[in-house]
């Protein structure tokens, strides 16, 4: 039989009346949970943020460092809570439990797929950007540091307090401690000190009762581990094209990297550059390096370990190891350490990325595939950055964090697309990721095909919209991750988080006691 098109269309109007007048009860009653909860109705009432507020908008928006999900059609929290004491994690927790919405917890925003921010049934976002505080203790050298805090506003507070000592975590200035530091959190003195996670001593968090990452709880402040390094350090940045014989040095570099001095990191950033003829393009691989150390000691170090590159001393600038921080970020020369305390990004660009591990070099040829992938329409907007391990990195057994990814490790290699600002990143850009994923194969780890947790990818898996996520479906992606530390992880997870509260699209999935699969 067939339905009056008028009728459909009172229908529709009915159903989408209900829906609204559905979330809107949901989220007014959770905001009266929270005003009724909390010991100081007036004090969390100014870190609560409905679509009705008009700060609403620029709140959620300021911390979406990926404008792929910032579009009309991406779902919104019902509500923001920015809580400034953690007293209002704890009513949010208890309130959100109440009323069935689901929280999403943000620190800096950096989620390589929005999780942080996003989400697909009703849900709230508990920003932690309030929550930012840093206390150095030069004298123990150890510091508090809350999870909202960014890597650039932690450098800073140290670097006030004093000018030899670092931190371990990583390049991008406005990255969220919360999440980095759960994930592993990688920089450019991993090689001499391992990663952020590997430096923590202590945790404050938050659990289910409203008493880590995303899955176990709420992570309200790191008690780290403060790192050793000279009062001057040696960086340089070298460019080499294909016509100065980038392959080569490449594919010599990944000989070296993870064994010289763990003093010395050298990362790479390949990108597709205008050639010197005319009309055509070329790859362009840089060099750029941190030396623990001044540039009459990294000399020879370069002389001996890596020649081929042609480092000349003039190359090398000296400075101190928070103005390297700003070096290796791509600012220019004579900014302003304030820089750091300023989380508004430059620029947003929408990006996708995907990364890999390698644990025997990749040949010449090999290479040489990547930079015909490169040379294709979408290569224009990628760029591929490789980091080595070896070092500290090799010493931590793979069971010690649940970052598995140790010895063994030549390099990571991440790679992405971005678009220009104000521009969305096509799918067919995307698909170039996907390409480059598919040819590197037989060139990076196996069984199983290693991933990192902090550079999330959905493509590898993810659980079920409306639960039901098996330990087996949840174990593709998981052990990707974390390999054997998966297993572990789903015992502590059932341990701490049983109902499964804190979940996403790739949380850790609980057992049952009696060792059935629960789903997420």
């Amino acid at each position: 039989m067939e339905i009056p098109s008028s009728l459909l269309s009172l229908s529709l109007v009915l159903l989408f009346s209900f829906v609204l007048a559905t979330s809107a009860d949901v989220h007014e009653n959770f905001v009266q949970c929270l005003t009724s909860h909390s010991q100081n109705a007036t004090s969390i009432s100014q870190v609560i943020y409905t679509p009705n507020n008009s700060s609403y908008t620029s709140v959620l928006d300021f911390s979406i460092r990926n404008p792929r999900f910032l579009t009309p059609e991406t779902p919104k929290p019902l509500v923001i809570i920015t809580p400034s004491h953690e007293s209002h994690i704890q009513v949010a927790i208890i309130s959100a439990r109440n009323h069935g919405l689901q929280i999403r917890i943000r620190s800096g925003g950096h989620d390589h797929e929005g999780l942080s921010y996003v989400s697909h049934v009703p849900f709230f976002i508990l920003d932690l950007i309030n929550l930012r505080s840093v206390s150095v203790d030069v004298e123990s050298r150890t510091a508090w540091v809350q999870a909202g805090a960014t890597n650039a506003e932690l450098y800073y507070s140290i670097a006030e307090k004093s000018k030899t000592l670092a931190f371990p975590a990583g390049i991008c200035p406005t990255v969220g401690l919360g999440g980095h530091i759960s994930g592993g959190g990688y920089g450019m003195i991993l090689r001499k000190f391992g990663l952020a996670t590997d430096n923590v001593i202590d945790a404050r968090i938050i659990d289910v009762n409203g008493g880590a990452g995303g899955s176990f709880g709420v992570v309200i402040t790191w008690k780290i581990n403060l790192v050793p390094v000279p009062s001057i350090v040696t960086v340089f940045n070298v460019s080499r094209t294909l016509e100065q014989n980038a392959t080569m040095l490449l594919h010599r570099w990944q000989y070296i990297a993870d064994k010289i001095d763990n003093d010395l990191v050298i990362i790479t950033d390949i990108t597709r550059v205008n050639s010197s003829e005319e009309g055509n393009k070329t790859v362009q691989v840089s060099f750029i390096s941190l030396f623990l150390g001044r540039v009459h000691e990294l000399y020879p170090l370069m002389q001996k370990n890596f020649p081929e590159l042609g480092l000349v001393k003039e190359d090398c600038r000296e400075m101190s190891w928070i103005e390297s921080t700003l070096y290796v970020a791509g600012f220019s020369s004579g900014t302003s350490l304030d820089v750091l305390l300023d989380r508004t990004p430059d620029s947003r660009i929408s990006f996708k990325v995907k990364l890999d591990f390698v644990k025997e070099p990749i040949s010449e040829i090999g290479l040489e595939g990547i930079w015909k992938r490169l040379n294709e329409e979408e290569g224009a907007a990628a760029r591929i950055l490789t980091i080595p391990y070896g070092g500290k990195m090799s010493e931590i057994t793979q069971s010690e964090t649940p970052f598995p990814h140790r010895a063994g490790n030549i390099y990571h290699i991440a790679y992405a697309v971005t678009s220009e600002e104000g521009v969305e990143l096509s799918n067919r850009y995307i698909d170039w990721t996907r390409r480059l994923y598919t040819y590197l194969t037989p060139y990076v780890s196996k069984s199983p095909r290693e991933a990192y947790a902090n550079y999330r990818d959905l493509d590898l898996g993810q659980n079920n919209d409306k639960g039901n996520t098996s330990y087996a479906q949840a174990s593709i992606w998981g052990v990707k991750y974390f390999k054997n530390n998966f297993k572990r992880l789903v015992n502590v997870k059932t341990m701490v988080d049983l109902s499964n509260f804190f979940r996403h699209e790739q949380s850790i999935p609980t057992v049952s006691p009696r060792g059935k699969k629960r789903g997420n």
